[in-house]
């Protein structure tokens, strides 16, 4: 490794932000977020992830495969891999402009990952993109990139460094059975304080800062400096809950980011991959917004730097869908509850408008009507109801045809009658979200409040475990449980079916437990509490559980 040359006066910091630590002695890391930055952060609410690297010329899992890799693989990886590193179509400009058409706020691009190498011209090590046939700071060009689109800047930081586990002869891991030697902890440290200078001092103002493992010293050490050298940055995994290949069940009041793939992983996988069609993606995109959480949704370019095809047709597919609906995402907020069953809900309340996102109808036909009830919310008498996108005021070729919104207020909710009558796709066909606006709206109801407990097991039975926090404005209610078999940690986000149990009816708050009709032992199991209110239905948390 090279002897650091042009940073050593940034030294000084390390003893300043040392000090930062200290304040925290009663948390496990230090957070300091401003409390501003992070409110302009949710409502950024929708991002774009690249994960990219040298690695990205074989198509495999990016870094991970170091981990237990043999000597000679591991001395192909790292010396005779880079030579070939070539990403000259890579176009930041195009993928900025994708991003944007999206309706994407901010991009978050991998400066190293795992694997130790550089995407920027560093100092601290031989192994980076300059030593490549590529010979530019690819990061320098993603950075000008962003701002130009009007875009915030985002940084993917690892201070896991495998090559530099390589380098001083340990094994390549994430989990040591014991400390790692002091005197090589100490270069250890030094080499991610020195990179993560490099990264807040070379390429102006940075907006967010992604760090993904290290946790401990080296992670906590990273944060030390980015604060101190930029203390308006906002930094995601490390200080907020960063879910991964997953949503969460609920609503959170703290700011939260859910980190997804379009496919099953995150660089690029040229064969093998089952990817997400346009309008799963969209339906996730809802759910985060629904649920008060920001999306960061990943692209993996090819190794030449393009995106795959399948890339770029999801992002087409959701720029379409974002112009014509991008207020319902845009700068919103929880309603009292994220959804009615596929109906969901985001929230403007200074305005007073609710946006109802009408989910789960792929085949609805052009120029036909459908009638929906929204329960949660009542209107008032300045109340209007539109769908996003379209005036009501035409069927196109077919003047004759009355394409206007109506609705009514009964005792049951918002009657509401509305027409697909816009053409965007030649073929009539488009399977994605219609978006009703409803201004001057307020809620009808106290929702009840659930919380998801643990699973006991007891004699080879499952017994499922809840808390009814609150009935809401209802005298009795219902309570049960969903639970399906758990898919696995990518492929999740593919099924969305679910069995219940029996319900059985309280009338106060408290605990209460269900055995489930499991039958299949020996898998993992996801489950959530559900309570029926006498208008509707609300979720639990999703845990999981071995049986």
């Amino acid at each position: 490794m090279k002897k650091v040359t042009t940073l050593l006066t940034f030294l000084f910091i390390s003893n300043l932000i040392f000090a930062q630590i200290q304040k925290s002695t009663e948390a496990n890391f230090i957070n300091l977020n401003k409390p501003e930055r992070l409110e302009w952060f949710r409502d950024l609410g929708f991002g774009m992830f690249i994960h990219f690297s040298y690695d990205s010329q074989l198509g495999v899992v990016i870094s991970h495969s170091m981990a237990g890799a043999s000597d000679d693989y591991l001395n192909r990886f790292v010396n005779e891999l880079p030579k070939t590193f070539n990403p000259k179509d890579f176009d930041a400009t195009k993928i900025a402009t994708q991003a944007k058409l999206a309706g994407m706020k901010y991009i978050v691009f991998t400066t190293k990952h795992h694997s130790g190498f550089c995407m920027w011209d560093t100092e601290t090590t031989d192994f980076n993109i300059m030593n490549t046939p590529y010979k530019k700071d690819l990061l320098a060009e993603y950075v000008e990139a962003t701002r130009a689109a009007g875009l915030a800047v985002g940084f993917y930081y690892s201070p896991e460094d495998f090559n530099f586990l390589y380098e001083n002869g340990l094994q390549v891991r994430r989990k040591f059975n014991k400390p790692i030697p002091e005197s090589i902890m100490k270069k250890y440290l030094e080499l991610v304080e020195m990179q993560s200078m490099e990264l807040m001092a070379k390429y102006g103002e940075i907006d967010i800062v992604f760090f993904d493992g290290g946790e401990g010293p080296l992670q906590e050490k990273c944060k030390e400096v980015v604060w101190e050298l930029q203390p308006n940055i906002v930094v995601t995994r490390g200080a907020i809950k960063t879910p991964e290949q997953t949503l969460p069940g609920v609503v959170s009041k703290e700011p939260w980011e859910s980190c997804i793939t379009m496919g099953t992983q995150w660089a690029y996988k040229p064969t093998n991959e089952e990817y997400k069609n346009g309008a799963r993606l969209i339906e996730l995109l809802i759910e985060t917004r629904a649920k008060g959480g920001n999306l960061l949704l990943n692209v993996g370019p090819k190794s030449n730097g393009e995106l795959p095809i399948e890339q770029e047709a999801n992002l087409q597919e959701i720029a379409a869908w974002n112009f014509i609906n991008g207020e319902a995402i845009e700068k919103v907020s929880p309603w009292i509850l994220p959804n009615e069953n596929d109906i969901w809900f985001t929230w403007k309340p200074e305005k007073k408008t609710l946006y109802a996102i009408l989910t789960n109808i792929p085949n609805w036909e052009k120029g036909t009507r459908k009638e929906f009830i929204i329960k949660s919310a009542q209107i008032t008498g300045n109340s209007k109801v539109s769908v996003l996108g379209q005036s009501g005021e035409l069927l196109e070729y077919q003047p004759s045809v009355d394409a206007s919104t109506y609705f009514e207020q009964k005792e049951d909710g918002i009657h509401i009658s509305c027409m697909r009558a816009q053409r965007i796709y030649n073929n009539n066909k488009w399977h994605n979200p219609l978006v009703l606006k409803i201004t001057s709206a307020e809620p009808a109801l106290v929702p009840p409040v659930v919380e998801t407990n643990q699973a006991v097991k007891i004699q080879n039975k499952l017994i499922l475990h809840g808390n009814l926090i609150s009935s809401g404005n209802a005298e009795l209610v219902k309570a049960g449980f969903q639970f399906r078999e758990y898919a696995g940690f990518a492929e999740e986000l593919f099924s969305n079916e679910w069995q219940e149990t029996k319900t059985i009816e309280l009338k106060e708050n408290g605990d209460f437990e269900i055995q489930p009709n499991i039958k299949k032992e020996g898998k993992t199991y996801q489950f959530r509490t559900f309570v029926d209110h006498p208008k509707l239905r609300v979720y639990g948390d999703i845990k999981k559980v071995n049986y």
